[in-house]
């Protein structure tokens, strides 16, 4: 109940005044039925322009820290994510991926549309990263298809660590849906989990026009950390008076 009171009352209306988003290929979105809707993810605005747009609703798998933040604006991270239906998925652990996919698969079970991000984090430099193959595991054990997804613009509207967007031209583009039903019952085999994740992360790309890196996101963010961590470390100090 509260999920329609956000996109169509309080949040969604909202939204669309300040980022004013451009929709293409929306028609490629499945009117009915069980799909995967699989995009990049530049920023944390996109959780909530998605939904806003579609005529269907959407449940992401969200990382468990928006749910469990400090202070005010962690608990109102976590309303907003618990009131739009979305799931939290722990990222930490061995088996942190497996829950993801069992979380995935009851949604998809059910009929309706699921959200993910292949890449599992943020773009931290608006770049387009490796995807991981959870994605291709539900589209094979599931039988649905995958529609690509690209956010254009949502990076320079509010990137990491902006909290209040500004203003900026947004464009959510769809493309067709994607068939692996050739794969059935091959699932278990990672070299095909990996040509489809890749098969899907270039339809992003194409649609998206960024620049790709063959590397998952999360070691990039890590080794950008380490990077200016050192550069810090070897800056000079100042005598003391």
């Amino acid at each position: 109940m509260f999920y329609y009171l956000l996109k169509y009352v309080l949040l969604g209306p909202l939204l669309r005044l300040v980022f004013q988003p451009r929709i293409e290929g929306l028609e490629h979105v499945p009117s009915s039925g069980a799909g995967i809707v699989a995009g990049n993810h530049l920023s944390f605005s996109d959780h909530f322009l998605m939904p806003a747009i579609l005529k269907r609703r959407i449940t992401f798998l969200a990382k468990a820290e928006y749910f469990t933040g400090p202070g005010i604006k962690g608990r109102l991270t976590a309303f907003f994510f618990h009131s739009a239906g979305q799931i939290p998925v722990d990222r930490s652990g061995k088996e942190a991926g497996q829950a993801a996919i069992r979380e995935g698969l009851g949604v998809l079970g059910k009929g309706e549309l699921l959200g993910i991000y292949p890449e599992g984090t943020r773009s931290h430099d608006g770049r387009l990263y490796k995807g991981k193959v959870g994605v291709a595991k539900m589209a094979l054990t599931a039988g649905v298809p995958v529609v690509p997804c690209a956010m254009i613009g949502t990076f320079e509207a509010q990137p990491p660590g902006k909290v209040v967007p500004r203003i900026h031209p947004v464009v959510i583009r769809f493309g067709e849906p994607l068939d692996f039903s050739r794969y059935e019952g091959m699932e278990d085999e990672r070299a095909v989990l990996r040509a489809i994740t890749d098969e899907i992360m270039y339809a992003i790309l194409k649609l998206s026009g960024q620049e790709y890196v063959d590397q998952y996101a999360a070691v990039a963010k890590a080794e950008e950390a380490e990077r200016k961590a050192q550069e810090k470390r070897r800056l000079p100090r100042l005598p003391r008076n």
